[in-house]
């Protein structure tokens, strides 16, 4: 199996599944997470909120997101 830099739980319904199965399944749960975390679709499910300012800009979401802390009164919100 390849050196995966995620740590996903599966848990599997039948004792008889193999474990080439259960790698591919793994494989194919790493590349679903990777479309979905990409910077483009964060970007779409998050808005930023700069006291008085609502934006949905892809490079000041980008920028804010750098640090490990977001600025003072500046907030990331989920738009679902």
């Amino acid at each position: 199996m390849k050196d995966l830099k995620r740590e996903i739980l599966v848990i599997v319904k039948h004792d008889f599944v193999s474990q080439s199965a259960i790698e591919k399944e793994m494989e194919w749960l790493c590349e679903i997470c990777t479309v979905i975390e990409s910077p483009q679709n964060f970007c779409k499910a998050h808005e930023l909120v700069n006291r008085n300012r609502i934006t949905q800009h892809k490079k000041k979401i980008l920028n804010a997101i750098k640090y490990p802390e977001l600025k003072s009164f500046v907030f990331l919100i989920t738009k679902n």
